[in-house]
C-alpha cells in the first residue's frame, strides 16, 4: 500500500525543503508531517519519507528507531513520554516512569491491551529545570509527583486506583 501526502501537506513539504540546504536536512520535519497526516510513522510512511527527501528507507528505519518522539504503529492512543535524562533521573524520573506502568498495569515501552495508553521513556525533553517531566501529544507536565501523574492519567480517561508505585516532587502542566 503506497502513500501519498495530500495537496495540502505536499505543499507544506514543498515549502519545508527550501528552508534546508540539502533535502536530506528535512527528514525530522519530513517525518512530523507524515506522522501527523497518517497518525504515525509506519513502514510505508517511512519508504514515503525516503521517497520524498531522495534517501534510502533504510537511513529513514535508522532515523525513527534512534529518536523515540515518533509515534509508531503499535503505540496507543496516548503515548506518555517520560524523560530519563540526568536532570529528570536525578528528580526521579525512574520511580516516576514505574509507578506510571504500575498504575497502567504495563511495562516500560508496552500499550495497554485497550491500546489507550503507551508509556515510553524518552531522551531529553528540553525543560530540565522543571525535572522530571512527561509529555502526552503537544503538553508538557513539569515537577511531576506522583500525584501529578495520577492526574496526567486522569486527564486521559484512566481512572485512579491505588498501586505500589512512587514518584517524584513538584506540581506544574505547560501546554
Amino acid at each position: 500500500m503506497s502513500r501519498e501526502l495530500s495537496p495540502e501537506a505536499q505543499k507544506e513539504f514543498d515549502w519545508l525543503v527550501t528552508r534546508y540546504p540539502q533535502r536530506e536536512a528535512a527528514m525530522l520535519p519530513t517525518l512530523r508531517l507524515i506522522e501527523r497526516e497518517f497518525g504515525c510513522i509506519d513502514p510505508e510512511g517511512m519508504k514515503l519519507c525516503a521517497q520524498l527527501i531522495g534517501c534510502s528507507p533504510a537511513k529513514v528505519f535508522g532515523v525513527v528507531t534512534f529518536y523515540t518522539h515518533y509515534k509508531r504503529e503499535t503505540d496507543g492512543e496516548n503515548v506518555v513520554y517520560v524523560c530519563g535524562t540526568l536532570p529528570c533521573a536525578l528528580r526521579g524520573s525512574d520511580a516516576l516512569a514505574d509507578y506510571l506502568c504500575d498504575r497502567v498495569g504495563i511495562g516500560l515501552g508496552e500499550t495497554t491491551e485497550d491500546r489507550k495508553i503507551t508509556i515510553k521513556k524518552v531522551e531529553c525533553l528540553a525543560l530540565c529545570d522543571q525535572a522530571p517531566v512527561c509529555q502526552v501529544e503537544d503538553v508538557d507536565w513539569l515537577r511531576v509527583s506522583k500525584e501529578k501523574a495520577d492526574e496526567m492519567l486522569e486527564s486521559l480517561g484512566i481512572p485512579k486506583r491505588e498501586t505500589a508505585g512512587a514518584a517524584a516532587g513538584g506540581e506544574e502542566k505547560r501546554s
